[in-house]
């Protein structure tokens, strides 16, 4: 790990608000910017969304914050952008999820960069996996759509946002597996992010969509899609309430994602302080909450050291699990 000793002792210490109050007075974001590394439309895009809109109503920032689109290997494109061009850039951050750590526990951001190449500075919550149909597709169960795969696996089309062996890819290799079926027969159509993929099933260019819950929300709303299973422990609450988890219909299938974000790996440490403080201030925020559950995602509060081991611990159960699929060796 690259240790910042000062920082780190304030961030375990849990004394940042006090200790970081002079570098909060001295630093200032110019001309804030959020990274949403993917085309508009999916879970990058409603990660900064969801920051933008609770910073903005918080009245955390002095001046709005900007949102920029850097598409390409589900962040890949971004991270290598931030290490290359932009390593000690302290007004930007940069959207990151579960998926991404996958691609990074891979070595898909580069055969150099590892989970010690950016500053962690806090999450916004939870989203988890889902198993996503069109609206109008004869399937309303897991079960029937597992049968229907099973009469006939070379028929069915899945598609999502990334490729192999990324987070989307893994949800659908569990249910092959699930199934007593060899994951690397599925057929599976790589798209850029989770906007391309559900235009894809819309377009029935796809059958099937292993997205996340959250992302889709407004498609659900309308009706255009539909939900067979949730990949969490238990049932959701609220919107998604009558949506039945994999495991309640007999499969053992489980995905969180968590969504957060990242800074330039040689932001200064007044930076690194300022932007953790205000991720600690939105986690204590009513509108912060009111935002993030009217988008459909779910409580995660962490900042600074924390959030920061939880990333390394998930990076590295992801490298023993991409061991276990046969992705790395």
């Amino acid at each position: 790990m690259k240790l910042r000793p000062l920082v780190h002792a304030v961030l375990g210490s849990g004394l940042l608000m006090m200790a970081a109050g002079p570098a909060l007075a001295e630093f200032t974001p110019k001309k804030p910017e959020c990274i949403a590394p993917a085309k508009p439309g999916g879970g990058f895009d409603l990660t900064c969304r969801i920051l933008t809109s609770s910073l903005d109503k918080s009245g955390l920032l002095e001046e709005p914050m900007r949102v920029t689109f850097m598409p390409g290997g589900v962040g890949a494109v971004a991270y290598t952008h931030m290490n290359s061009n932009r390593r000690s850039d302290d007004n930007a951050v940069v959207a990151f999820s579960t998926g991404s750590s996958l691609n990074l526990a891979l070595g898909k951001f580069g055969a150099d960069l590892g989970v010690d190449d950016a500053r962690w500075l806090g999450s916004i919550g939870t989203d988890y996996g889902a198993i996503i149909v069109k609206g109008d597709a004869p399937w309303n169960s897991l079960r029937e759509l597992a049968e229907a795969v099973k009469a006939n696996p070379g028929a069915m089309v899945f598609g999502a946002g990334g490729t192999v062996g990324s987070q989307d890819w893994m949800k659908a290799a569990f249910f092959y597996q699930n199934l007593g079926l060899d994951p690397r027969t599925m057929r599976y159509v790589a798209y850029e992010g989770g906007g391309d993929a559900t235009a894809a099933i819309l377009g029935n260019h796809i059958q099937v969509f292993p997205g996340d819950i959250s992302e889709i929300k407004g498609q659900l709303d309308a009706g255009i899609v539909k939900v067979l299973a949730v990949l969490a422990p238990e049932r959701l609450e609220g919107d998604f309430a009558a949506i039945p988890t994999a495991r309640e219909q007999g499969y053992d299938m489980e995905w969180p994602i968590v969504r957060g974000f990242y800074m330039a790996p040689e932001a200064s440490d007044e930076a690194y302080a300022y932007w953790v403080a205000q991720f600690q201030r939105l986690h204590e925020s009513g509108e912060f909450e009111r935002v993030r559950t009217q988008q459909g995602l779910f409580p995660m509060d962490l900042a600074g050291e924390a959030f920061e081991r939880y990333v390394v611990s998930e990076v590295d159960g992801f490298q023993s699990l991409s061991r276990q699929m046969g992705l790395v060796k």
